[in-house]
């Protein structure tokens, strides 16, 4: 039987007749002919019940048991669907993590994936089960014990399913009905995406866009699983959502097919850096080995033997940042006269496949800036990307003139 892998995100199960309405799009599939693998979330909410719990009793948790409660919600939703679709006379069944088993490693709540073997599943499908609903975001590392693969892992799970499995297509159900061009709620101009390249799906997912867990797009991309974003709210045809795909799959792009926005973002700058060989891997270093996420890095022209370094990382990993540097000049790794971070600033990104084959995006993008009065402060580019810091106050005007002067209501 061909086999289809679907997703339910946790407003899509968040309550007993929400879980009933992703039972019959189960249905619906299972009617065509499909075997189907359903993978859930916990119900919406729950996961962060679960942390404030474990949080409360355990600021200093053990992970291990930190993963064996919050993996809980998965498998509350798993076995709640399967019986929803044993009353509608569906064979299925759940499976948790380890009884499958989706094997990981062993670096609890934020494991990685190794291995899903497909018997028992397989197995189970011989003997006539049609569904299978196994809990997301959990796991079971060599030792045994279950794994969670960090926040948003069901969308991950759900992509090496479809991997594993040789699926037709992985269909992702959430509370939006696809991919847009940008934040709806910044701008009403903003438009659905039929399709989008995996490559642009993962700069967006990665930018800020929270449609899909950027691993789950890495995945997807690796692999070659087509996805497909949609809404659980709404009626279904055949073509609805935004398909994910190759590039090849799609015959006609916007240069520009998208506009995403991150709010919470802080630049920092070294101040009179020693400009010698080894000082950045001397600053990035202990940054790295602090867990902050770095994204653009500027290096300033160098006087007298000097120069100022600036970077960007997210708002929340300010502090370790400062910990990080401080101590790494008081051990005398670095030498630099000031820190200063400036935590008012939201970085804003065009993203396009078509920039790798059309000059003149950077101009025009910093021409609509310059226009709308918003100066830059950092730039960062890739070959089909576009990213600058400005001040947060000034995001959604940029986002919308952006938005506008790329003229993406417009398809291509």
């Amino acid at each position: 039987m061909p086999l289809l892998v679907m997703k339910f995100g946790g407003t899509s199960v968040a309550n007993i007749d929400r879980i009933r309405r992703a039972a019959k799009r189960v249905g619906v599939e299972v009617a065509k002919g499909y075997d189907v693998i359903v993978i859930v979330s916990a119900m919406a909410g729950r996961t962060n019940e679960l942390v404030g719990w474990v949080d409360e009793i355990s600021p200093l948790y053990d992970a291990r048991e930190y993963d064996a409660v919050v993996s809980s919600g998965e498998a509350v939703t798993a076995g709640l669907m399967a019986l929803t679709l044993q009353e509608m006379d569906i064979p299925a069944r759940s499976w948790q993590g380890w009884q499958v088993p989706l094997k990981t490693n062993s670096s609890h709540s934020a494991a990685r994936i190794e291995e899903i073997p497909t018997d028992n599943i397989n197995a189970k499908f011989g003997e006539g089960m049609q569904v299978a609903v196994v809990a997301g975001f959990q796991g079971v590392s060599p030792e045994g014990r279950i794994t969670t693969l960090g926040r948003g892992g069901s969308d991950t799970t759900a992509v090496a399913f479809a991997a594993a499995f040789g699926a037709e297509r992985c269909d992702i159900y959430t509370d939006v009905d696809g991919v847009y061009t940008t934040d709806p709620r910044i701008t009403d101009k903003a438009r659905k995406l039929d399709k989008i390249a995996f490559e642009e799906m993962l700069e967006l997912a990665s930018l800020g866009a929270k449609v899909l867990q950027t691993r789950s797009v890495e995945l997807a991309m690796r692999y070659n699983v087509r996805l497909r974003v949609l809404s659980s709210f709404e009626e279904q045809s055949d073509d609805a959502g935004t398909l994910v795909c190759a590039e090849e799959e799609i015959m006609e792009s916007n240069v520009v097919n998208g506009i995403a926005y991150s709010r919470d973002e802080a630049k920092m700058t070294l101040i009179s850096v020693a400009d010698r060989p080894g000082i950045a891997a001397a600053i990035f270093g202990p940054l790295s080995n602090a867990g902050v996420n770095v994204d653009m890095i500027i290096q300033n022209i160098s006087e007298e033997g000097r120069t100022d370094m600036t970077f960007s990382c997210p708002v929340d990993q300010v502090a370790r940042a400062e910990k990080a540097l401080k101590g790494a000049k008081e051990k005398g790794e670095i030498n630099f006269h000031d820190l200063v971070a400036d935590t008012n600033v939201a970085k804003v990104s065009a993203v396009g496949i078509g920039m790798r084959s059309q000059s003149g995006v950077a101009a025009k993008m910093f021409q609509t800036l310059r226009d709308e009065g918003i100066n830059i402060k950092v730039i960062s580019t890739s070959e089909i990307k576009i990213s600058v810091l400005i001040d947060r106050k000034y995001m959604e005007l940029a986002v919308q003139s952006l938005h506008d002067a790329f003229e993406l209501d417009k398809s291509a």
